[in-house]
């Protein structure tokens, strides 16, 4: 996986990293990552809110250690383990502004969920109306919020699955595909996944999380349906997995740091025009319903990611889709912010 030197020229302009007034990187005491020193590997990092990083190799006494080994190996050891850590201001910390941040850990399986949020599927059932519905605007949507509200008690959440390879960095580049002609931006609450988990219930599923981060699950409109096969349908493999397609990061937070993952914001800005900005609330289908229901048909592993599906103002709606200097900038609150721009694939 890539990533990007924490610098004014791929972080937020008032980063934290350098700016001791600035509020903390992430909610709670520690978060976890993986970045590098220059021309040096990846290594698994205790991240904490002022700025500094910790060598988990060092620190644990593993030298093959990563962030998703930490998880797997057994998530409630490791939580007591690097809240001790946390609290060690004598260990061997470095300044995050000196290294290059990675998505914060390689998942497994990617689980991802589609028209999870109500204001979204409403604006865009209303705007992709066809040509000979007669009602007024306001009346599609109010027919479309009921349906939004029958399909929250009563109906499951659609997921469909992703490649561990669409995943990226929190502040690489954007590489778009010389054929991707709608590319849109998708920002999302992911969580990660702590434990097996297999038919798990609703009210069991968030004891299977081991903590959230952010992912930007980017989508080529274009290639969303398949014109030469339409009673096939959608075609996730080609609108959303291309290399890099699914930033990811910076940080991954413990659950525990996070009172509520029903009510969090997310927003996206686009070259600093805020187009995403809506709480979790607004979601259909909450993280524990997300789990139990993924669970029911795939065991879920420690590691993976759950994706929960991404607010209104897509650039579909906005009818802007992402091009060459663009720049993207990620935010749900205590969890961080990544920032990527996008550039052209060279042929």
């Amino acid at each position: 996986m890539g990533g990007g030197q924490i610098s004014r020229t791929c972080h937020r302009e008032d980063t934290s990293v350098e700016r001791d007034a600035d509020p903390p990187l992430f909610a709670g005491r520690f978060a976890l990552g993986t970045v590098s020193e220059p021309d040096r590997d990846p290594f698994p990092a205790l991240v904490v809110p002022d700025g500094r990083a910790l060598d988990l190799r060092a620190a644990l006494r593993d030298p093959r250690l990563t962030v998703r080994g930490l998880v797997q190996d057994g998530w409630t050891d490791a939580l007591s383990r690097l809240r001790a850590l946390a609290a060690d201001t004598g260990g061997d910390w470095q300044p995050l502004s000196g290294l290059r941040v990675h998505a914060p850990l390689e998942p497994r399986q990617v689980f991802q969920s589609g028209a999870n949020y109500r204001q979204h599927v409403i604006d865009l059932a209303v705007a992709h109306r066809s040509p000979d519905d007669t009602r007024s605007v306001a009346e599609a949507r109010e027919e479309m919020a009921r349906t939004m509200d029958r399909r929250a008690a009563e109906d499951l959440p659609y997921v469909f699955i992703g490649l561990p390879t669409a995943v990226a960095g929190p502040y690489d580049d954007v590489v778009l595909p010389s054929w991707a002609e709608q590319p849109d931006w998708e920002l999302e609450l992911a969580a990660v996944i702590a434990k097996s988990a297999y038919r798990v219930s609703t009210e069991k599923a968030l004891e299977c999380v081991a903590g959230y981060t952010i992912a930007n699950d980017l989508t080529d409109r274009a290639t969303v349906f398949r014109g030469d096969m339409k009673a096939i349908g959608t075609d996730w493999l080609r609108c959303k997995n291309a290399p890099g397609f699914t930033p990811l990061g910076p940080w991954l937070v413990p659950a525990e740091s996070i009172a509520d993952p029903g009510d969090l914001r997310v927003t996206l800005k686009l070259n600093g025009g805020t187009m995403q900005d809506e709480s979790t609330k607004d979601m259909l289908f909450g993280v524990a319903r997300l789990v139990s229901y993924i669970s029911r048909t795939a065991r879920l592993l420690p590691g993976d990611l759950v994706l929960t599906g991404s607010p209104a103002g897509n650039g579909i709606h906005w009818g802007r889709l992402l091009r060459e200097g663009d720049v993207m900038e990620g935010s749900i609150t205590g969890l961080g912010t990544q920032r990527t721009r996008c550039v052209k694939e060279s042929v």
